[in-house]
């Protein structure tokens, strides 16, 4: 699998769309600022259909210097997380179905996917 980059999506989206590539990279770039300033303040970020972005708390705890064996104390922190949505969660679940039927039947050598509706009229971002 490859890694997505964020010029990449900014490619994808402006090609899907037909908007100009610098206005969608403005609206990524804002929108990603924007993700990380309200995180650093604490809040949670739900979006439906997707997942939710957090900061949690992570406890203080001993952990060992691999190099010296000495013993030494982390402290306390926020540490950021990200949970996916059930919807996501189950697209990939039977992805990995169909995969693991692939994989059990060489003579299967594509994956046709089958087409998505989208319903422009619904509130649901996915």
């Amino acid at each position: 699998m490859a890694n997505i980059t964020k010029q990449y999506l900014i490619q994808e989206i402006a090609k899907s769309t037909g908007f100009v590539r610098n206005d969608i990279k403005t609206v990524v770039e804002q929108f990603l600022d924007l993700v990380g300033e309200k995180i650093v303040e604490g809040n949670t970020i739900e979006i439906r259909g997707f997942g939710t972005f957090a900061c949690k708390p992570r406890k203080a705890r001993p952990a060992r210097n691999p190099r010296t064996g000495e013993t030494v104390l982390i402290e306390e922190r926020m540490v950021p997380t990200f949970k996916f949505s059930n919807d996501i969660k189950d697209k990939i679940n039977s992805l990995e179905g169909i995969l693991d039927t692939v994989s059990a039947n060489p003579e299967i050598d594509t994956l046709e996917a089958e087409p998505v509706s989208v319903d422009a009229s619904s509130n649901e971002a996915f």
